[in-house]
């Protein structure tokens, strides 16, 4: 494996899309000294659709795994936007990663693990992070997950 986030995403088969734009009220990212502060983003597709549904009655654990990976991939398309270059990150500080869930879904960290193991295989040991998984009883838009982080990063 190459050391470039780059050629790990090349390596992976991933093409960033355009970071998401908000939804509402809220701007995609505040950099505060070497910090960047990523607001939570779902499983939207390069085409704009979402992915939706309750995890733990129509949607299983392997879409849900697939879409919080999905989730990671538009979080490194923020992180892109807000950095100009993804080699810049020193490291991803920490997750939050909420499933919308139906109530005795316990499997929340085995979800989120589909964004976690992407950063991981995008940053090395840069990617590992302290992390949540917790469940919701709804997300806006009917989102699977939602998931925001904390990145330190070279100026």
């Amino acid at each position: 494996m190459t050391n470039s986030p780059a050629s790990r995403l090349a390596e992976l088969g991933i093409i960033l899309p355009s970071a998401p734009r908000p939804v509402a009220n809220y701007v995609p990212f505040v950099i505060e000294g070497d910090y960047l502060y990523l607001s939570g983003q779902g499983p939207r597709e390069a085409a704009g659709t979402l992915r939706t549904g309750k995890v733990g009655a129509e949607i299983g654990i392997d879409q849900a795994y697939a879409d919080a990976r999905l989730t990671g991939v538009n979080l490194l398309a923020v992180i892109q936007e807000a950095l100009g270059d993804l080699g810049r990150v020193r490291r991803v500080i920490k997750l939050l990663g909420m499933v919308n869930a139906v109530p005795d879904f316990g499997d929340h960290p085995k979800v989120i693990n589909g964004c976690s193991d992407l950063l991981v295989d995008v940053f090395g040991d840069a990617g590992r992070h302290a992390r949540s998984a917790v469940g919701f009883g709804s997300l806006p838009n009917n989102i699977t997950v939602e998931i925001e982080a904390i990145v330190a990063f070279r100026n």
